[in-house]
């Protein structure tokens, strides 16, 4: 009827088919904007059910212990309470369209981005900015892809825990080839002695992990994020005062480094001792 009226009005067919692809285009807009007001409502109320829910059974979900004990990671760092409240706020309007998997995929990306800029502040040490711009990038995606994806059960428990480590692994490297640009030839073993400290602290979290089932990823009050704002502040120092204080301050570095994993691995192996025995006075207790 409508086809034919317009037929009627413009004496002929040809006003036909115009019309239709009016009305197409009119209607395929309006479905898509209905589907973008679907998409912000559904978000709105993950937020706001979010906002209601039981703040324990928010954080058993996110925070609590997990079948496979690599998932979940037990952090004492001072700035654990504010990363709760954060984590509370961000993770129900993270759009649906980005995944765990692509937050853990982009920490090569700001890894290559920290050697790079690295490279180029060893002639101009404003560069370090950009230095900095690559860890706060790094915490968000670090941050919170675990926690997206326990957030919307993903599943990739196993595949996260390993490509995550491996890929903070190279984050930490990233860091120190940085540095190498920014020191003489001379320095270049202090650096690898700080490198060896560091990666001895990854080493002896994962073996504590195999041994007691629990993933403790800070010391004292000082975990990934406090680390993080200290190489912030480091950067912002070298780009002030100049390189002379980093090179001489890394053999302190990897010597008070090598004091704490000494007091770390005395404490851990006087616990697994304990445990050791406990676990024999049981079984000679039933036999």
């Amino acid at each position: 009827m409508i086809a034919h009226s317009v037929s009627l009005r413009d004496g002929s067919g040809t006003g036909i088919l115009p019309v239709i692809h009016a009305r197409d285009a009119r209607a395929t807009k309006l479905e898509s904007s209905n589907k973008s007001k679907v998409d912000e409502m559904q978000r709105e109320i993950a937020a706001g059910s979010l906002r209601k829910a039981n703040h324990t059974d928010w954080s058993a979900r996110v925070y609590g212990k997990q079948e496979f004990a690599g998932a979940g990671k037990t952090n004492t760092g001072l700035l654990v309470p504010l990363e709760r409240r954060l984590a509370r706020f961000v993770l129900p309007r993270v759009p649906p369209w980005l995944e765990t998997y692509h937050l853990t995929l982009l920490t090569p990306v700001w890894s290559i981005g920290i050697a790079g800029f690295g490279y180029l502040a060893a002639r101009d040490l404003r560069w370090l900015w950009m230095v900095n711009l690559m860890i706060v990038f790094h915490y968000f995606t670090d941050h919170f892809d675990g926690k997206l994806g326990k957030f919307r059960n993903t599943g990739l428990r196993k595949w996260g825990f390993y490509m995550d480590h491996l890929f903070d692994y190279g984050f930490l490297c990233s860091i120190l080839i940085g540095y190498s640009f920014l020191l003489p030839q001379r320095a270049i073993f202090n650096m690898m002695l700080v490198l060896c400290v560091f990666s001895a602290f990854m080493f002896h979290t994962f073996l504590m992990l195999a041994a007691t089932e629990e993933f403790k990823v800070s010391f004292l009050l000082f975990g990934p994020t406090e680390l993080r704002i200290a190489l912030i502040a480091v950067n912002a120092l070298l780009i002030k005062f100049g390189t002379r204080g980093l090179k001489g301050s890394l053999p302190y570095i990897a010597g008070c480094g090598t004091v704490a994993l000494a007091l770390l691995a005395y404490r851990a192996q006087k616990r697994l001792w304990k445990t050791d025995m406990q676990a024999k006075e049981a079984v000679e207790a039933i036999d």
